[in-house]
């Protein structure tokens, strides 16, 4: 029913993946499997909506506070998570990004310490420097069994009084590790006993593989909260922007819309941006499960030609997300000499683990967001860098 495999030639879209790729690598002419979009057009249903709301050809002022797309939500949440929200909760934004530094700023002060686990989103020390406070790093522990948080060094930061605020990524971007409840459950009670605000970021929310289920902030939360998420990801159109999110307490919620109307002018969003997410959560689901099959069937082949081309990587797919999260420390890689290779060599754009902090040397993050074609070129040209490696 949907064809993921066409390819369609993102050239010329003013395109950040492939139109600017050298603002990054330096170099035009590069396969790009970089920033977390897809290459796959939107969902039929969604591109219908919005040609019907072009078709209407007065693009004015509008609300997001409407009945349609807070029942579009609620009914996401419902169906995909057997979640109850409560509508009055939800607060709107441009982006997610923009949401998390406006919760930083309200619920922290220049020099505190905002929590992250890391290897992190690199928008995340964007988002906490720039606002002139201090990331808190708690790395990440990766196991046989996949990747764990570090309860311990955990607990001990978050019983720092100068360290305000945990700022969660949940799918963690770019681990691929989804909390379980029970592990929500307990950063919940953690975070409620040392006073720290929570900031749960779920934009990867709907891609989770296998027997993993996201389970959303809002059904373990306790103390100061905020769910953040959108769209954006699951549908691939960030470029309508657009995020919402759910904050639990309504002083938060009413400085929040505040800060938004007031401050930044930003109270009437893209409609449609609400067009597409109304679409999306009422008539997107089909495409969606068809999208994560796919999508789940690339990631095991690029498990498949790695661990056949080195053995020792023993890579497996994350528990969610289209990112794929690869360790190639076994093979004692230098991280610079293999981006040369890759660049100039290989015609290829991975992203370098140490883009998401120091945890991140000895890794790259290779976007499988795209067509099996190119797919295919993108593994076997890091295969073939890999190889030219002393």
């Amino acid at each position: 029913m949907f064809n993921f495999s066409h390819v369609v030639d993102r050239h010329g879209t003013w395109c950040t993946q492939w139109d600017y790729v050298a603002d990054r690598f330096g170099a035009d002419d590069l396969l790009p499997f970089t920033i977390s979009d897809m290459d796959f057009a939107t969902a039929p249903r969604i591109t219908d909506a919005l040609h019907a709301r072009i078709q209407h050809g007065v693009f004015g002022y509008s609300r997001w506070k409407n009945d349609e797309f807070l029942a579009a939500v609620a009914h996401w949440f419902r169906q995909r998570f057997g979640s109850e929200i409560e509508t009055s909760t939800l607060v709107y934004g441009p982006s997610v990004i923009y949401m998390v530094s406006e919760l930083i700023r309200l619920w922290s002060k220049p020099g505190e310490g905002i929590i992250v686990h890391t290897p992190a989103y690199d928008a995340f020390y964007k988002a906490v420097e720039g606002n002139q406070r201090r990331i808190v790093p708690v790395p990440m522990i990766k196991e046989a069994a996949g990747w764990q948080g570090d309860w311990v060094t955990l607990e001990a930061e978050l019983a720092k009084p100068d360290n305000t605020v945990l700022l969660l990524c949940s799918p963690q971007n770019p681990t691929g590790k989804v909390w379980t409840r029970d592990e929500l459950s307990t950063l919940s009670a953690l975070c409620a006993r040392h006073n720290v605000a929570v900031i749960s970021d779920e934009i990867h929310m709907d891609m989770t593989w296998n027997h993993h289920q996201h389970t959303p902030w809002s059904d373990v939360a306790t103390g100061k909260w905020a769910l953040l998420t959108s769209g954006s990801k699951s549908f691939n159109i960030p470029a309508l922007t657009g995020a919402y999110g759910l904050i639990g307490d309504d002083e938060t919620r009413a400085a929040y819309l505040t800060a938004l109307k007031n401050r930044d002018g930003l109270s009437s969003p893209s409609v449609l941006a609400l067009t597409a997410h109304i679409a999306a959560y009422q008539q997107g689901e089909p495409w969606l499960d068809a999208l994560r099959a796919y999508l789940e069937s690339n990631l095991r082949y690029i498990a498949e030609e790695l661990n056949r081309a080195f053995p020792k990587l023993n890579w497996q797919p994350p528990e969610a997300t289209y990112l794929a999260w690869i360790d190639l420390r076994p093979l004692g890689i230098d991280d610079h000499a293999l981006q040369t290779v890759l660049i100039e060599q290989q015609k290829v754009a991975i992203m370098p683990g140490y883009t998401y902090g120091e945890e991140g040397r000895g890794f790259v993050r290779l976007n499988a967001g795209c067509p099996r074609s190119k797919l295919e070129q993108g593994v076997q040209r890091l295969i073939a860098g890999i190889n030219t490696l002393p």
